[in-house]
Formats: structure tokens, sequence, C-alpha cells
């Protein structure tokens, strides 16, 4: 089951990416963006009655001021992989996004992996991302003629730069 994030998930939610990243960065990263108020989309995957996977989604702006949204990050705890959880979570949240009034959905990832969901390579529409990326950022369009073609660079919000 895919649902919003709630108060009493707040510690699942870090220890499934404590669980699932070498360091605990991405965990911290989610904190700061609730923090900060930039947590636009928050998802978990549930089973068994836990929290098995989170996906989250913050503002990002480009040259022009236009406002979309990144996914970063992504989680799922291993006995979860290889069985369509990240696959749900990522569909779920494009949706919550379009919903929340994001016409576009950045992502620094598996071209392949993030290609079925949608995603083409960024560069093919005039936008860079911050972190030397290349191939691996990847936007995706929600909504017809939101995308900011030839707009430069794309800047995630200041927490991603506590990722180092």
């Amino acid at each position: 089951m895919i649902r919003s994030e709630e108060p009493e998930d707040l510690q699942a939610i870090h220890t499934v990416h404590v669980a699932s990243f070498p360091t605990n960065a991405e965990a911290q990263l989610v904190d700061l963006l609730r923090e900060a108020d930039r947590l636009s989309v928050s998802l978990v995957a549930e089973a068994d009655s836990l929290v098995v996977g989170h996906i989250a989604f913050s503002p990002v702006t480009v040259e022009s001021g236009e406002v979309g949204a990144g996914l970063a990050p992504i989680a799922v705890i291993e006995s979860y992989r290889k069985q369509g959880v990240a696959a749900e979570l990522v569909r779920a949240g494009l949706q919550a996004c379009r919903e929340n009034g994001f016409g576009w959905v950045v992502v620094l990832g598996e071209p392949g992996y993030y290609a079925r969901c949608g995603f083409q390579p960024a560069t093919e529409f005039g936008l860079s991302d911050e972190y030397g990326g290349g191939v691996a950022f990847q936007v995706v369009e929600l909504v017809e003629g939101s995308l900011p073609v030839g707009d430069g660079l794309v800047k995630y919000a200041p927490e991603f730069a506590s990722l180092g």
C-alpha cells in the first residue's frame, strides 16, 4: 500500500533510508527537507503493517524562476526490493506531484530504470544539474507545455548541499 507519510512514520522513514544507503546522509536530508517545509510530496510503501519504502519530492527551480519537483531520495528495505515497490512509489509520487501542481519532475538516477517511468535525459531539453549528473540527470513532463525547455541549470533545495 502506498500512502502519504504520517507523523508516526517519521522514525520508520529514517530507518528505511539508513538501512538503504552506506551513510545516513539521505535520512538526514529527508529530515532537513521536512524541517524546512520543503518536503512537497512524501510517500511511504507499507507491507505487513511496516513501512518498507519511502520516496521524497522537493521543489527545484530553473533560471527563469519556474518551479518543478526533484525526486530524491527513494529507498526500499532490502527484503522488499525487486518486487515493484520502488516503481509503485515513483508512479504514485509522480501522480501526487501532478495533483500538487507540479508540471515536471527531475531525478538524478539510473537512466535505464527511470526511462521506464517516462523520464528522459534532461540535456535533450536544455536542462542541467548542479552535480554533473550527465545522462543520469533526467526529467519527465507531467503537464503538457510546462517543461521549461532551454532554461539551463536546475537548482535543488539548499538542504541537498548537506549531502556533500
